[in-house]
């Protein structure tokens, strides 16, 4: 049975707008780490909603940005040089409408009971990132969201189903991250084998995603299970309850073992690459997806959309995933599109968190704006493609977190009839690259 992708229903909406209405406005104050700003257009510019959440979350948690998403330390990348004539100058910028659901070990090790133990969460360097393989999980987790800036020019985001968390084993920001980081790493792997000579043809991300979904339904198979018999034994035995709250979602499951670690997620990519031409080679850009996450490439000088990706649905709510019960495959139902591109031109690399909540035109012109005053040496924009990214990435959320506001997703549900207000609440990542000449 396919899992269709959480959403904010009118009811929810609705509690938000009620919840809000009960929040005092006072000036903002300085912000302890437990507080959060919640920024919507009915507030004003001299007062700002601040609700304290349960658990302690700061900001940073909720928003993050950056050029890479490799951290400094890691070295587990490869050192094959790109010997591309084009290259990608990238940012991100990405809110997560909740912290991600924490990933089981042996993906994320366990808090040691001494600090004389090795390769724990003690371990500065180790820290709680985590590990699959023996070797760190690339890319960034953001809710159920995950993001990856990869060698050779490689740009990913995809969209974990959020229904997922409502199961014991669900861990959809798991299998969006484990995707985005095997699918980098055979991306890599062609890169490595070809050397100097890899060609336009040479490239294959849809088999490269093939390979990507297949590595990660190994990783997660027997994982969950056999980490909660290991407590079981430490503890004589699982409950009764658990005994038959377990059989039940087996029974429930067809095509998933017990032991597996359940998630589904939707994949997309942009891969740079060139072609060779006379009297020099020219950019091409490979775009990948499959379901709702969206490829797409702005021309800033004319202010137009050069390219968008094609949504991809079983019925509405309900787009292609790949994962636990889901009929979906790579090499089944992924799409490739081979794009001629130019110097300056812009990749966005989009989750549906953007797309729901934000018009196409509004995103063309939004970004060409962003860049407008970055070329221009606007103090603002000194970030850069950063603030290029954190711009449209706030123009997705201050729609998302409106209960008031029109939105391409409040369009789409009434069209199919359904009630629908405001923006709609969920994971924006938002991921760019623009082509650059060595």
């Amino acid at each position: 049975m396919l899992t269709p992708v959480a959403r904010s229903s009118k009811h929810a909406v609705k509690a938000i707008d009620r919840s809000f209405a009960r929040i005092s406005l006072s000036p903002l104050p300085s912000l302890p780490s437990r507080q959060v700003v919640l920024c919507s257009r009915r507030s004003t510019h001299s007062k700002r909603a601040v609700f304290t959440l349960a658990n302690k979350t700061s900001r940073r948690h909720l928003i993050s940005e950056g050029s890479t998403t490799t951290p400094q330390e890691d070295d587990s990348t490869s050192s094959v040089p790109n010997d591309s004539p084009f290259y990608l100058e990238t940012g991100y910028s990405i809110f997560a409408k909740r912290p991600s659901r924490a990933f089981p070990p042996p993906f994320v090790s366990l808090p040691s009971g001494s600090f004389s133990d090795p390769l724990t969460t003690h371990n500065p360097v180790r820290g709680r990132r985590p590990f699959v393989n023996g070797v760190p999980v690339r890319g960034v987790t953001n809710g159920d969201d995950a993001i990856i800036i990869g060698d050779h020019n490689f740009l990913a985001v995809n969209d974990g189903v959020g229904a997922w968390a409502q199961k014991e084993r669900g861990h959809a920001a798991l299998w969006s991250r484990l995707i985005a980081h095997f699918w980098a790493v055979e991306v890599e792997k062609t890169f490595v084998a070809g050397g100097k000579d890899v060609k336009l043809e040479d490239l294959n991300p849809i088999q490269n995603l093939q390979v990507a979904f297949e590595e990660t339904k190994v990783a997660t198979r027997g994982k969950a299970d056999a980490m909660l018999e290991g407590e079981e034994i430490a503890r004589g035995g699982p409950p009764e309850a658990d005994k038959k709250s377990r059989s039940k979602e087996a029974s429930n499951s067809k095509d998933a073992s017990s032991n597996d670690i359940l998630g589904t997620t939707t994949a997309c990519s942009a891969l740079l690459h060139y072609k060779p031409s006379t009297p020099e080679p020219t950019p091409v850009v490979l775009a990948t997806s499959l379901g709702d996450c969206k490829v797409l490439i702005v021309r800033p000088s004319t202010s137009s959309v050069l390219y968008h990706s094609k949504e991809q649905w079983h019925w509405f709510d309900c787009p292609r995933q790949l994962g636990t019960n889901s009929p979906d495959t790579p090499t089944g139902n992924a799409v490739t599109d081979t794009v001629p591109v130019e110097t300056d031109d812009l990749i966005a690399v989009l989750s549906d968190g953007v797309t729901d909540n934000l018009w196409e035109h509004e995103i063309c012109s939004t970004l060409c704006d962003s860049v407008a005053k970055w070329n221009a040496g606007d103090a603002e924009a000194k970030d850069g493609i950063v603030y290029v990214a954190r711009t449209l990435m706030n123009a997705a959320r201050e729609i998302a977190q409106d209960p008031n506001a029109e939105s391409p997703y409040m369009e789409r549900a009434l069209d199919e009839g359904l009630p629908a207000e405001g923006g709609k609440l969920d994971d924006i990542s938002v991921l760019l690259g623009v082509v650059r000449k060595k």
